[in-house]
């Protein structure tokens, strides 16, 4: 599962007849599941779950079990993607 979140910051001190718009996108993906299925036995063991699939739509209240092993979310691995967008735009319309 990805999640997306864009993060818009604008620079407009530098020059009065340009604009420098900072785009900061965050994809965020859920892998494997780290569960310690063994631990009230005193061992360790993983139920080889390897990517977090919601049992239902974003904002219900399945969206945060997984449909492959039924653990939570929070113990799939979160791996994190930051890509920064510098953007210049110009008063008369040119990029």
């Amino acid at each position: 599962m990805k999640e997306c979140q864009a993060i818009l910051k604008s620079d407009d001190h530098t020059s009065r007849s340009s604009t420098n718009s900072l785009f900061t996108i965050r994809t965020v993906r859920y892998g494997e599941c780290q569960k310690n299925q063994a631990a009230n036995v005193g061992g360790y063991a993983v139920d080889g779950c390897r990517e977090f699939i919601p049992c239902a739509d974003e904002g219900s209240n399945g969206a945060l079990t997984c449909a492959a092993c039924g653990c939570h979310r929070n113990f799939h691995r979160r791996e994190v993607e930051t890509e920064i967008v510098v953007r210049r735009s110009m008063e008369n319309g040119q990029q």
